[in-house]
């Protein structure tokens, strides 16, 4: 799906990213346990660097032991050229922690691209110069060890698995400091809808606290009762 393209019952993918970006991990979670939709949330993955919040639409970089299908550029540089405003570029390295599968200079270039951030299912490096520009970056881990000569680029662009989670190029993200959740590009029309009513109710909820509510009283039994 091209930048700007059409998404999920005709709306784009810059309406899609713009709604994603009102929502938080715990909304988009639970309106896929409302839905029944499991395997979503990718679990151990934590903000290192920049806004402790990103969401965009997926663009994906596998990653493996060398040789590299393709020489001639480095892992994730094909990724980042071609990455918009409304994408968050997502590395699958499989958890690895012995070498870096995303450093410092892809995150300059991806900043200058305008991404909104990227997720590593491994470990980054160059942690200061990412939060120096202020570019996000969710990793499992942090090493100053390279992935020269231990892990090249075997594609992008396609599916990939993140922390057990598969993950499509054109899916959709949201990460912040509670988590990563992933929603299929085919779903995203009835999770931002689900996702954005619960959002509204916890928002009403937590007014009615702040006036003084008891919590008990707020968090009765409809509370209980909302995701059914």
């Amino acid at each position: 799906m091209g930048p700007g393209g059409s998404s999920s019952r005709g709306m784009g993918v810059r309406e899609v990213v713009v709604r994603l970006r009102a929502l938080d991990a715990c909304a988009l979670s639970d309106a896929l346990d409302r839905l029944g939709i499991d395997d979503r949330v990718a679990t151990g993955l934590v903000p290192f660097t920049g806004p402790a919040t990103i969401a965009g639409r997926v663009v994906t970089v596998e990653l493996g032991p060398p040789p590299a299908p393709e020489a001639g550029r480095h892992l994730g540089a094909a990724a980042v050229d071609a990455s918009t405003g409304d994408d968050v570029i997502v590395v699958a390295h499989q958890g690895r922690q012995d070498c870096a599968g995303w450093g410092g200079n892809l995150s300059r270039g991806a900043r200058q691209r305008g991404a909104a951030g990227t997720i590593v299912d491994g470990a980054m490096r160059d942690v200061d110069e990412a939060r120096n520009i202020d570019y996000p970056v969710f990793a499992t881990g942090a090493t100053p060890r390279t992935a020269r000569g231990r892990a090249v680029e075997h594609r992008w662009g396609g599916p990939v698995t993140i922390a057990g989670v598969a993950v499509d190029a054109g899916d959709y993200v949201v990460a912040d400091g509670t988590g990563v959740v992933f929603v299929r590009a085919a779903e995203i029309a009835e999770v931002l809808a689900v996702a954005e009513a619960i959002a509204a109710t916890e928002a009403t909820m937590a007014a009615s606290i702040e006036a003084g509510q008891p919590v008990s009283t707020v968090m009765g039994a409809s509370y209980e009762r909302m995701l059914d």
